[in-house]
């Protein structure tokens, strides 16, 4: 549990002040004033000021922020909002640089996380042969992915084990993929149902891959002749996950692999909602769409399962998958146009272009407050989604 937390927040500092050195950056180069450069977020456990910025270590170690002159609080992520205490004319303010300086600083952590994960899926497939897998959902069967080879395979997976039966008496576990039986293939759940069913009574050869630690184990069980209620021959819940390879081959595909792979988790993501969002419509209810995302501790869920692999190799690519995806899911939803984030900011700035007018600071500090509340109501409600998933079986009846 505690190298879960230490990896999962590891994780999360270095996205998030990746994303803030962006802003630090470009603001330094345009003169824009950095009042503060804060590692985690207050109360400050230690500081010290070199030149004009003050760099701070704060005693919540989950990111980091760059408190920019003449920048509203509420904007900056502040909680509070107050009213400007600079003038227009001071050249060295945020706010009284032209709307394209503005939208630099605010842009550049966006950048910084994009690139962040370009790097991440180039050493990522680097490492893994330039071939990767991704799970496939029910509701987008017929799902292609772009710029790369693709294979699509359906496995049989173990969702629950139920206690002194067969297959627990033999090993098996949850969250199993089904290889082989007597040394044949498995070629999906309605065949490996039918051969069970014809091996009651009878010594049988299975083979399965843990898929939280990869291993591969074997073992010989007798399916039961005549099981409890609702138990089955095996006494597992069974369900079909299909999975497309993915194998980027030619020079040309390997070359665009790092920006390839990133889009396509984004697009796929994103039809997936789109699809669980028709399916809340048609029933009338939130629950498929707060199934289809996760917050902190769902992600810290999925390091803890990665940390379970036993293949050191496996292990490493799969926490730099984890990075690489949550970095640009990280530049993708700050660029939206909602107050409180980059997007929102940059929305604001949009608008003084179009109306060649300053937005009303206390205008802008109000509607980034709302949209920071509005955040963190989404937050608490996810991360209660989270509990419920981990304590919650969402698998067929059992076999």
């Amino acid at each position: 549990m505690l190298l879960t937390i230490l990896v999962f927040l590891i994780i999360l500092s270095i996205l998030v002040l990746i994303h803030e050195l962006g802003h630090f950056f470009v603001a330094k180069k345009l003169g824009i004033k950095v009042e503060e450069f804060g590692f985690g977020f207050p109360p400050r456990a230690l500081s010290f000021k070199k030149g004009e910025t003050v760099y701070s270590i704060n005693w919540l170690p989950i990111g980091g922020f760059v408190k920019l002159y003449g920048e509203d609080e509420a904007g900056g992520g502040q909680v509070k909002s107050s009213k400007l205490k600079v003038k227009s004319y001071d050249e060295r303010a945020f706010f009284s640089r032209p709307p394209w300086q503005k939208a630099l600083v605010v842009v550049a952590g966006v950048l910084m996380n994009t690139i962040l994960a370009i790097v991440i899926f180039y050493t990522f497939l680097f490492i893994s042969g330039f071939k990767t897998q991704m799970p496939i959902h029910p509701l987008t069967p017929d799902h292609k992915f772009f710029g790369v080879n693709q294979k699509n395979v359906s496995d049989v997976v173990v969702g629950e084990v139920v206690e002194n039966s067969p297959a627990e008496k033999a090993g098996m576990t949850p969250f199993v993929k089904i290889i082989s039986v007597d040394r044949k293939e498995t070629k999906s759940l309605e065949n490996f149902i039918e051969i069970i069913n014809s091996r009651k009574g009878e010594a049988t050869e299975i083979v399965w891959q843990d898929l939280k630690t990869n291993e591969t184990k074997r073992s010989t069980l007798v399916p039961r002749e005549t099981p409890p209620k609702d138990e089955g021959a095996l006494g597992v819940s069974l369900f079909s996950m299909s999975t497309a390879v993915l194998e980027y081959q030619t020079p040309l595909q390997k070359t665009f692999s790092g920006v390839t792979h990133p889009t396509n988790l984004l697009v796929y993501n994103f039809k997936i909602i789109g699809e669980l969002a028709r399916v809340s419509i048609e029933r009338k209810t939130i629950e498929p769409v707060s199934q289809g995302v996760a917050g902190p501790v769902g992600i810290a869920s999925v390091t803890s399962t990665i940390l379970g692999i036993q293949d050191i190799k496996e292990r490493v690519l799969q926490l730099l998958n984890l990075t690489g995806i949550l970095s640009v899911s990280l530049a993708f939803f700050n660029i939206l146009p909602i107050p409180a984030l980059d997007g929102g900011r940059l929305f604001f700035i949009l608008i003084e272009v179009v109306t060649r007018k300053k937005v009303n600071p206390n205008v802008e500090a109000m509607a980034h407050r709302i949209g920071l509340a509005i955040l963190m109501i989404l937050i608490v409600f996810v991360t209660f989604q989270d509990f419920q998933k981990l304590f919650s079986g969402f698998f067929s009846p059992i076999q």
